[in-house]
């Protein structure tokens, strides 16, 4: 008798990073040659039946297309703007998790928006003899793109679900609860004749439970323990399979989860479901909760990632006087580098690299890690004009361009003193389910922080700013950069 493919997961070698690289790098492709496709429909519904163009009434044309400029530049820069597009709506991220009828509905709105964008831009400016020729233009160009990215990317996502299931594809998992209900759970996750995925590699222990092996499972360690072990396992889901009577440690566990940029379960009872808290999802037939906690609506996510990297490109090419102005002055001003780089945490808790323009004399730290504050006498007197203003910060639209930053949220900091403030607010890893930004509201409300103890009350700024997260306040929040900058009223 052949194992259930759910219990053959649990031997399934993990995902390796190449492997994810190349499997986005299908869907990246196949968005490209579907978009080419679609693009030379339209082309061919337009030149033969709108405009009777009489090169392209011929029966045999390609040589036509490729003498075309309009045709050609379209076919560079229109593929450009859908995969970008897709990226953006975050199809080419995750390419292990992605489902069919996520993938339909994905595809669906995402390419109605932008086969109106283009609409706008490529069609509505041309010559016509009836308004009804707009009509089938834009009903080609959304039925065309729609129809020829499905068919290349609804067997890739059809192939990995197959393989999901099969129990060749697993992601690593912990389990949180060494106790009966979480062995129940596994046991009937591996009775499923379709694997959800599950590779359990331990199992951690709540309160006063036992230190024992679940089902195989070995107990790797108490939920102190929880983010070290996701780190260096390279944990991907956790299944919170706690007691009635652990629920007082809930909020606990999740806040040592947030920021991990991991996948949270919950096995559900009475109380789970009578609270609403959560949504139901259906993930592969497995009898689980999934907490979802999504901070923006999709669509702002991929909406705010586009200004992110359009006004961080035109910033650095539009702003590159001021830019050089500013690295002469602090050359002339002080012996040492220009620009200063320092490793501070990001999303997820990953580490970056970010770039300033130095405010402080060189060998400012050789004393270890410290807080600038009022009449720091290792700030330049350049620098002190930098930082009111925070032009010190303008070399950091390459953290945003690259994706490391955005341009609002909350100020990333070095390791060494977000370890000092999680002893006075564990709840800071919250702030890590999000990219770190130029400005804050935090920054603009309470300014550079001279010790721990600001830095915990800027935190407060933060967190409202996470709990009310929007396109809108991002603006405004900008917009009161922007009036800081100008009158230099900086802290």
């Amino acid at each position: 008798m052949l194992p259930d493919p759910a219990a053959l997961a649990d031997t399934a070698k993990p995902i390796t990073a190449s492997a994810r690289r190349w499997a986005g790098l299908r869907y990246v492709l196949g968005d490209g040659l579907a978009s080419v496709v679609a693009w030379t429909t339209l082309f061919l519904f337009r030149k033969r039946s709108l405009e009777l163009a009489p090169a392209y009434l011929e029966t045999w044309f390609p040589t036509r297309l490729l003498e075309d400029g309009n045709f050609l530049f379209g076919t560079v820069f229109v593929p450009m703007f859908w995969i970008g597009l897709y990226g953006l709506a975050g199809m080419h991220s995750e390419p292990f998790r992605r489902h069919r009828s996520q993938e339909v509905g994905q595809v669906l709105w995402v390419t109605l928006l932008g086969s109106l964008t283009l609409f706008f831009v490529l069609i509505l400016d041309d010559q016509i003899s009836t308004y009804t020729q707009y009509y089938q233009s834009l009903l080609v160009l959304f039925g065309a793109q729609m129809l020829a990215v499905l068919a290349l990317r609804l067997p890739l996502t059809t192939r990995t679900v197959k393989r999901v299931h099969r129990g060749e594809i697993a992601f690593n998992t912990l389990v949180v609860g060494c106790n009966e209900r979480a062995a129940e759970m596994v046991r009937e996750i591996r009775a499923l004749r379709r694997s959800p995925g599950f590779r359990f590699i331990g199992v951690v222990r709540v309160g006063n439970e036992e230190d024992r092996a679940l089902d195989g499972i070995p107990c790797v360690g108490a939920i102190g323990e929880l983010a070290t072990l996701i780190r260096e396992q390279e944990v991907e889901e956790v299944i919170l399979a706690i007691r009635s009577s652990d629920h007082g440690e809930l909020e606990a566990i999740m806040g040592e989860l947030e920021g991990l940029g991991v996948g949270v379960k919950i096995v559900p009872d009475i109380y789970d479901i009578l609270s609403g808290s959560v949504r139901m999802q259906s993930l592969f037939g497995a009898p689980l909760i999934a907490i979802r906690r999504d901070i923006m609506p999709s669509w702002q996510v991929a909406v705010k990632r586009a200004i992110d990297v359009v006004a961080s490109a035109l910033a650095l090419v539009l702003l590159m006087p001021l830019l050089l102005c500013i690295a002469i002055g602090v050359k002339l001003g002080s012996t040492g580098p220009v620009l200063f780089h320092q490793e501070r945490v990001g999303r997820w808790g990953r580490p970056f690299t970010i770039h300033k323009f130095r405010s402080m004399y060189t060998n400012a730290e050789e004393q270890g890690p410290q807080l600038s504050r009022d009449n720091d006498p290792r700030i330049t007197p350049l620098g002190r004009f930098l930082r009111k203003s925070r032009l010190d910060e303008l070399p950091q639209f390459y953290n945003v361009l690259v994706g490391e930053m955005s341009l609002v949220g909350p100020r990333p900091e070095r390791q060494h003193y977000i370890d000092l403030i999680s002893q006075q607010a564990p709840h800071y890893r919250h702030l890590q389910k999000v990219r770190p930004g130029i400005t804050s509201w935090g920054q603009v409300k309470y300014g550079y922080a001279e010790n721990v103890d600001q830095m915990v009350q800027r935190l407060r700024f933060d967190l409202i700013y996470m709990e009310n997260m929007s396109l809108s306040l991002d603006i405004k929040i900008l917009a009161y950069t922007v009036w800081i900058v100008l009158r230099g009223r900086g802290k």
